[in-house]
């Protein structure tokens, strides 16, 4: 018999609100967070919503300033430039163990995400292209049916979702990206584990020269641009 999982708490869905918020620049760097703010802007109480940016402070989503208590972070490009190096590791292993690792319906799976992305690439949506990137990096992660590289990467990717924001708003830039995960997505199907590897290596060495660069003109927003909803989405690693 199929066991039921816990349902997901208040404090669950406090998170995902406040991280899809920062994510999408609902939240903008450089904001100031407040229990009471936060929760008014929820319609929750202060208690989960102190949790949830306790959990947030620890990933990194939200810091200290001083007198004005909690703020979401700042875009450092030091930090995102750490996070492509963490990946020049793990994205070329992954996409290797994918083409080794990955069954028939992963790739049909895998073909109907490259779908997407070029969907996404057609319509102009900078929502749509973060979500549709992050669904292909995701889905390689899985096929390399390495736990330890889905989980870290989860977490990573949702820091990831706020630099996407600024560098996918570039057209050109977007269509090289799916350009690359085509290449990527044959070698896996082929079972070319060595392609797979250089292609996947060439792509990260392709963003880690790009994005970083990219975020020291990244805007940021004034105070207070949307309502924030509680919803399911969003999730990440905790």
């Amino acid at each position: 018999m199929e066991t039921i999982g816990p349902a997901r708490t208040l404090v669950d869905r406090t998170y995902d609100a406040i991280l899809g918020a920062i994510c999408d620049g609902t939240l903008a760097p450089g904001e100031r967070l407040t229990q009471d703010q936060v929760a008014a802007r929820l319609n929750v109480s202060r208690q989960p919503v102190g949790q949830a940016l306790s959990i947030l402070k620890t990933q990194g989503f939200v810091e200290d300033a001083g007198r004005r208590g909690l703020i979401v972070a700042r875009l450092d490009p030091a930090f995102f430039h750490a996070i492509y190096e963490l990946r020049l590791a793990l994205d070329p292993l992954a996409a290797g163990l994918a083409a080794v690792r990955a069954d028939e319906i992963a790739l049909v799976e895998g073909r109907r995400i490259l779908a997407e992305g070029q969907a996404a690439l057609r319509s102009g949506s900078v929502p749509a292209a973060i979500q549709a990137d992050m669904r292909f990096h995701m889905f390689v992660y899985e096929q390399s049916g390495n736990d330890l590289v889905v989980q870290t990467m989860a977490l990573y990717w949702n820091h990831q979702r706020r630099a996407m924001g600024e560098v996918l708003r570039t057209g050109t830039y977007r269509a090289a990206v799916w350009k690359e995960h085509a290449a990527m997505f044959d070698a896996i199907a082929r079972r070319d584990r060595a392609a797979a590897e250089r292609l996947a290596r060439e792509h990260i060495e392709a963003a880690t020269r790009h994005v970083p660069a990219m975020l020291h003109g990244a805007p940021e927003h004034p105070e207070g641009k949307r309502r924030i909803a509680v919803t399911g989405k969003d999730r990440a690693q905790k």
